[in-house]
């Protein structure tokens, strides 16, 4: 493919190539094959964008926010209406189904959806005569320009957490999508330029990490957000801060449900069905460990197998799939690898999908869904991200047990209880050390008005993404405090302000 053809960058509201002479294979992963190439960003290409994002942003964050709000709401209507062209690009970049990629494309519309409210969550407080006839109120004020890093798993969904709200709360943004699926990010960008938004508002800068070092080290980038893996949060929060930047950086998680001796052993397996084998696993929020506490691990695990057995999986464009390819060939040989592991340590494999193949697409990175019971703590596959279709089934004696083991991971992004005892729930949340928590809810993904994000290594950073406190990440507060005094002088004042 020519230079002149590969997926570009998203500069001044047009695509451009400007400088790149790098580029990479975007696949198809269903067939396994090369489906197109993409630009990678140099230095200079990070400038540019940045250069174009500097001068928007004085205006932009100047107008009412009610105007910024109109824009959005343009937005949300374009989305609605392009959607499945989005889930198409989705589905043939990364894999997943197409019915999962329109979830995507929904949950990204939501947090669309909450930035049209931004001049009521944008009010600061007043207070009148504080003292002296002085008034005091308070102001949220946008940063400048912002950046976003974006994972491969959700290249429409996770933009969504960040840009919307960083423009309607008047910065500029740059996002820096995965190289893996990098379509979705410029249709979004020629939406937004659809919907009204000015010239160098949103950009896309397509790269790796020479892109990424490059924004965390600019300085005129005033904050980053990112969603990836714990080494590379870890590596972008450092960096952030280094450089005098904001940062909020969500990394791996390794998320647990608790199946209690109450619960519906058939709800809870289904429950686990789709939880861990969804979008082959490659999902943040996936279960990929089932902690069984007391005696219905048998059943569980034969409920389990079964169901899992009559999973469909295929091209995730197929009608009536349960499931598509993992990503990348890479990323396959690395979950085989954890599988293998599981093997070498002693866990039990009850069903094995490492050599899964679908007619007529027999060249696709598949995997068909792994199951593993007597998983223990000293084990890979129950201390790494497999990020894959592979479920882990650990037994536990008591409910103590069982929550004294989810709080000993280093992860603590989202986890989930199923039982039918109020009280259990009431205990299991509140004793829990993850900052997402499902009771008889299996992926307890926030709605856009809440926030989203772990804890432990699953988060570097103080605030969670979108919702409220992705207002606040984008925003910095001020204080202002005015009078008018009368004509006549009273002379210098010496003493400390108060209010007597």
């Amino acid at each position: 493919m020519s230079f002149e053809h590969a997926l570009p960058h998203w500069i001044n509201n047009a695509r451009d190539v400007l400088h790149s002479e790098r580029q990479a294979d975007v696949f198809d992963p269903a067939h396994g094959r090369v489906a197109r190439r993409v630009l990678l960003a140099s230095d200079s290409d990070v400038s540019a964008a940045v250069a174009s994002a500097s001068a928007a942003q004085p205006a932009w964050g100047a107008l009412p926010p009610l105007r910024r709000a109109r824009v959005l709401f343009r937005m949300q209507e374009l989305v609605t209406k392009y959607s499945t062209d989005l889930a198409r690009l989705i589905t043939r970049e990364h894999g997943k189904t197409l019915p999962d990629a329109q979830g995507e494309v929904q949950r990204g519309l939501e947090v669309i959806e909450f930035a049209c409210g931004i001049p009521q969550l944008l009010k600061g407080q007043y207070s009148d005569n504080v003292g002296g006839g002085i008034a005091n109120w308070s102001q949220r004020m946008p940063l400048g320009v912002t950046a976003g890093i974006t994972p491969f798993n959700f290249p429409f969904m996770v933009p969504m957490w960040m840009a919307p709200v960083a423009i309607a709360c008047g910065n500029s943004f740059i996002l820096k999508p995965s190289e893996r699926d990098p379509s979705p990010s410029l249709l979004t960008a020629e939406l937004f330029r659809d919907a009204g938004l000015p010239d160098g508002v949103f950009n896309v800068v397509q790269g790796d990490r020479e892109a990424v070092d490059a924004l965390l080290v600019h300085p005129d980038v005033r904050a980053v957000s990112f969603v990836g893996s714990t080494p590379i949060a870890r590596h972008i929060y450092e960096t952030a801060a280094r450089h005098g930047k904001r940062a909020q950086a969500l990394g791996g998680a390794k998320n647990h449900m608790v199946v209690m001796p109450d619960a519906d052993i058939a709800q809870a397996a289904d429950a686990l069905i789709g939880a861990a084998y969804g979008s082959a696993g490659e999902r943040c929020m996936a279960i990929s460990v089932a902690v069984v506490v007391g005696d219905i691990a048998d059943a569980l695990v034969d409920a389990v197998k079964v169901r899992a057995q009559k999973l469909t999986i295929g091209d995730g464009e197929s009608p009536g799939a349960d499931m598509g390819p993992v990503v990348t060939a890479a990323h396959r040989d690395r979950i085989v690898s954890l599988i293998d592991s599981g093997i070498a340590e002693g866990a039990t494999l009850v069903l094995d999908g490492r050599r899964h193949t679908v007619a007529g697409r027999e060249n696709g990175y598949f995997l068909g869904a792994t199951l593993f019971d007597h998983v223990t703590p000293d084990m890979r596959i129950w201390r790494e991200e497999i990020f894959g279709p592979v479920l882990c089934v650990v037994r536990a004696a008591s409910f103590g047990e069982a929550v004294e083991l989810v709080n000993s991971h280093e992860y603590g992004n989202g986890v989930s209880l199923y039982t039918r005892d109020g009280r259990t729930a009431q205990e299991f949340a509140q004793r829990i050390e993850a900052g997402m928590v499902g009771i008889n809810v299996p992926i307890p993904v926030p709605m856009a008005w809440h926030s989203f994000g772990g804890w432990k290594q699953s988060l570097f950073g103080d605030l969670h993404a979108y919702g409220e406190e992705g207002v606040r990440f984008y925003t910095r507060y001020k204080s202002v405090m005015q009078r008018w005094p009368d004509s006549s002088s009273k002379g210098p004042e010496f003493g400390m302000p108060v209010n007597q």
